[in-house]
């Protein structure tokens, strides 16, 4: 028995601001394309079923599981990883944050933690209400029944999630 092979496509991604091009079978998930072609390995592979949320980056500025889309389907979109934001020296406002709280310990899914608390500060900016919010009208309050609501798709086995809330809460108090 022999196998066909797919066809390859050539497709465009921005990535962190960059324009990249590539050729990938069209069955490629967007983390597959990110880690293995473009070598941006912050977002990782944890489940690969879109349960953990490691694999958390932004796609015009909304969370998504990079595992669950396929990279052909992103062509003209803005996808931010964690590489994306801040620099060593230079971090940003939420990955000092984290520092500052100790966020994380094993780090595995520290990026993607900081991805979707980003997007999800965004989300709340914007009045978009969660399943605890108590009012669909009304700007979100972010206290921590609300963070953790929000960030209940992102998995942390080391349990750090007191000081993810932490962090995000001391963000979320500077934009204010």
């Amino acid at each position: 028995m022999t196998s066909k092979t797919t066809d390859l496509m050539t497709f465009s991604l921005r990535v962190n601001g960059e324009d990249r091009t590539l050729e990938l079978d069209p069955r490629t998930t967007l983390l597959d394309a990110l880690r293995e072609s473009l070598g941006l390995t912050g977002s990782k592979k944890g489940c690969d079923h879109g349960q953990c949320g490691a694999c958390t980056v932004l796609v015009n500025g909304r969370r998504i599981n990079a595992c669950l889309s396929l990279a052909v389907m992103h062509e003209g979109d803005e996808i931010t990883t964690i590489e994306g934001f801040g620099a060593p020296g230079a971090l940003s406002p939420m990955q000092a944050a984290f520092l500052e709280h100790d966020g994380f310990q094993c780090g595995y899914c520290t990026p993607g933690q900081i991805c979707s608390a980003i997007g999800m500060l965004a989300e709340a900016q914007a009045g978009m209400p969660s399943h605890v919010t108590p009012s669909l009208e009304a700007t979100p309050v972010l206290d921590d029944a609300e963070i953790r609501e929000r960030m209940s798709g992102n998995l942390c086995r080391c349990a750090a999630y007191p000081n993810i809330v932490r962090a995000i809460s001391q963000v979320n108090g500077s934009r204010a």
